[in-house]
């Protein structure tokens, strides 16, 4: 259900990059992506979400029939989202006057930073989400992935039709994360007035510390592994807009939308196991059941990028002039390499999920920061040297290193649970 609405969003986000990279062209375009860059990179590092403690914790409590419990678990992950939200809405707002202009914006893009910053509440959502896995509604899950491609599709179509320039791209891709933001939120709070809405008005007294012990542990690590994860493809488009220019970034950022096609499955499957993955070790199978079960995953996640993958492969030039437009023929060559990168990556997500329900977020972490250490700070270098070419290279050089860690660990780590149960 998932996948089948990622897949709706992935149709309608092609469809909105051809209009708006025609609409703009490679400098504006690339303007665009990097204000947007820039505020998903500080959310990235400041935000807090909640979503695989509530998963972790939740099926405890639902197992157990803790209603009281998961209650009170509830009010403490939207407490430290909004908390953390809030603080990296701030951030964005304080720093952009800085950073902006190192990534060419003109006076016009820069007047819209501040505002713009709260286009960060799109990824300020992860508690309802959470909640929204622990009951199985991933129909719901599927028809929020549509909301905010579809906001940007109508408000792209209207101001390329009106002629409107990167301010309003701006202003509908602001538009597009709030209605993200209230879409789930909306639908989360909907299903917990009605599931228990006496628990969540009234909860009895207890300690979210004491009924979860380790959560605080489990949160800081769990978060640091999704940011350290990211990072790489959060700021990448940052540092190729800071050494070579905004046009360079618009045309990255067009080999890159297919990667991010190919990226989803994965993402979508590593996340939407999370609660079952978390269900199986809870009941002691987080042997070779989970293995089985992360294969099926991993498996699954390949099959649905293989066409994506042959057609970048076969006919790269073709795809860009259909996507963009001639003038991004530039971005062909690297589109295909940032696949391959992306293809062997694939393998993390799903990965990191399970370590995180075997209780080893930290492990996740470690292996994601290692890779990011030795790849992310040569890549200004690879890009003054060898130009987009060099992000293609830094790109293969980190997914090579993080999935084959992440993989180890997951295999060395359910061997020892299996142990333990016997």
């Amino acid at each position: 259900m998932v996948m089948g609405g990622k897949a709706g969003a992935g149709l309608i986000s092609l469809v909105t990059l051809i209009v708006v990279a025609r609409a703009l062209g490679p400098h504006d375009y690339g303007l665009l992506i990097l204000m947007h860059a820039y505020v998903t990179a500080v959310g990235g590092i400041i935000e807090f979400p909640a979503w695989q403690a509530i998963v972790r914790y939740g099926a405890e409590a639902s197992r157990d029939g803790a209603r009281h419990r998961l209650a009170r678990l509830l009010h403490f992950g939207t407490k430290v989202e909004l908390a953390g939200g809030a603080a990296a809405i701030v951030a964005a707002m304080v720093f952009a006057p800085f950073v902006g202009p190192h990534l060419g914006w003109p006076p016009e893009a820069l007047a819209f930073a501040i505002p713009y910053s709260f286009a960060l509440l799109g990824s300020i959502r992860s508690v309802p989400a959470g909640y929204l896995q622990l009951l199985g509604r991933f129909d719901l899950i599927g028809l929020h992935n549509m909301v905010q491609p579809a906001v940007r599709l109508i408000g792209a179509v209207v101001a390329w039709l009106m002629g409107w320039g990167l301010t309003a791209f701006l202003a509908i891709w602001l538009l597009a994360a709030i209605a993200e933001f209230a879409v789930l939120w909306g639908m989360g709070l909907w299903l917990a007035w009605r599931n228990m809405r006496e628990e969540l008005l009234h909860p009895e007294q207890g300690s979210v510390r004491e009924e979860n012990p380790g959560i605080w542990r489990f949160l800081i690590a769990s978060n640091a592994d999704v940011t350290l994860s990211e990072l790489a493809g959060r700021i990448a488009p940052l540092i190729v807009g800071w050494v070579i220019g905004p046009a360079m970034a618009g045309l990255y950022a067009v080999a890159q939308r297919a990667t991010v096609i190919i990226a989803q499955p994965a993402q979508i499957l590593g996340n939407t196991a999370y609660s079952e993955l978390a269900r199986m070790v809870a009941a002691g199978q987080g042997g070779a059941p989970l293995r089985r079960t992360l294969m099926k995953v991993v498996g699954i996640a390949l099959l649905a990028a293989l066409p994506v993958v042959a057609i970048v492969a076969l006919f790269p030039t073709w795809l860009v002039k259909l996507l963009a437009g001639p003038e991004f023929v530039g971005a062909a060559g690297l589109m295909i390499v940032l696949v391959l990168a992306r293809a062997i990556a694939m393998i993390g997500p799903p990965c990191s999920s399970a370590l995180s329900a075997m209780g080893y977020p930290a492990l996740s972490m470690s292996a994601n920061l290692l890779a990011g250490l030795i790849f992310l700070p040569i890549l200004p270098w690879l890009l003054t040297h060898y130009g987009l070419a060099g992000a293609g290279a830094q790109a293969v050089g980190q997914a090579v290193l993080a999935s084959g860690l992440l993989a180890a660990l997951v295999w060395r780590k359910s061997l020892k649970q299996e142990g333990a149960v016997r």
